[in-house]
């Protein structure tokens, strides 16, 4: 547990920030099960009776005849898969390193509707009770147990490799399927969210890395009713969201490590906390970007700066979840 850190801790300190997405079109599944070209492939799937989608970025050297990982990355709240992907990198991460890079879409409110940012965003379901007044919630669970199960179905996965990353609302999800689906989800990386629920079990221990900024306006490290740059009121999820360290506390106690953090370390405005080990040696590895707002740490934001506040590229997000997820596999 102590080299996972170093490593990451080395990455924090020193890597090479280059920003990237695969920027290829989407395009058919074609041959045989486990068999794919390369580049993007919406795929629709119904759940139900509701029609839903995700889409699979495909590494360029993926064959289908040897398993590889799966990161799953849930867009924030009135985004989209493919905001998602622009915004994170992951397709460029795929490509780069091998695995499966896969955006599921959450609902709008009024699905009959054309989802807006503003009036009609998509929006998981992700235990907070804060998007579905009066109305009947969308099972995004359920969504997410059965796309994957469709996507084993058409590729190649190494099921001791499915990962979830996610950021905003997306990472509230992140959580929630961890905990809901926690025989199959090896680890989980929500960033810039919460996790609503009181009580968290897990059947089986699933390592977790967080990462947020210190100076997130709608992920306010106190907790509290989320907040644009501009001081005015986010009315969309305006629900209080709970302190930052009391999600973490939940995980790190559903995981059964001790609840002080075994390691701590500042350097270059990174605060790093890491916890455990827990059952089966699982870890909670905590991370704090001096400076940061409501963006992914190292990548794009689709919105401005005024909204959400500022990026930075003091890390790269997805190259530290990226080493995390390859040294915790589904044991």
């Amino acid at each position: 547990m102590f080299r996972i850190f170093k490593l990451v801790m080395a990455l924090l300190l020193g890597m090479t920030l280059l920003i990237g997405c695969s920027g290829r079109m989407d395009r058919s599944l074609t041959g045989p099960k486990g068999t794919a070209s390369p580049g993007d492939h919406t795929i629709p799937i119904r759940v139900g009776e509701i029609d839903r989608s995700y889409t699979v970025h495909v590494p360029p050297d993926y064959t289908g005849r040897s398993s590889v990982p799966v990161v799953v990355m849930l867009h924030g709240g009135g985004g989209t898969g493919k905001a998602a992907a622009f915004e994170t990198g992951w397709s460029s991460k795929a490509d780069a390193t091998g695995f499966l890079a896969v955006y599921p879409e959450a609902m709008p409110p009024d699905p009959k509707k054309p989802s807006r940012f503003r009036s009609n965003p998509q929006l998981w379901n992700d235990g907070s009770d804060r998007f579905y007044p009066g109305q009947t919630a969308p099972d995004d669970v359920g969504f997410l147990n059965a796309m994957l199960d469709d996507l084993i179905s058409r590729f190649a996965v190494d099921r001791n490799r499915i990962f979830v990353t996610g950021f905003s609302n997306g990472a509230s999800m992140s959580f929630l399927i961890g905990v809901k689906q926690s025989r199959r989800i090896a680890a989980i990386a929500p960033v810039a969210g919460a996790l609503w629920l009181e009580t968290v079990q897990l059947e089986r221990p699933v390592p977790m890395l967080y990462i947020t900024g210190l100076a997130d306006p709608l992920n306010l490290i106190e907790g509290g009713v989320p907040k644009l740059a501009t001081g005015g009121s986010d009315t969309v999820r305006a629900k209080p969201k709970p302190p930052v360290r009391e999600s973490i506390q939940k995980w790190v106690r559903a995981l059964d490590c001790p609840a002080e953090p075994r390691r701590r370390h500042a350097a270059n405005g990174i605060h790093t906390e890491q916890y455990g080990p827990g059952r089966d040696g699982a870890e909670v590895l905590y991370i704090a970007v001096e400076g940061l707002g409501h963006t992914w740490a190292g990548g794009r934001s689709l919105l401005p700066e005024y909204m959400v506040g500022k990026r930075s590229e003091k890390i790269r997000a997805t190259d530290v979840i990226w080493l995390f997820f390859q040294n915790h596999p589904r044991k």
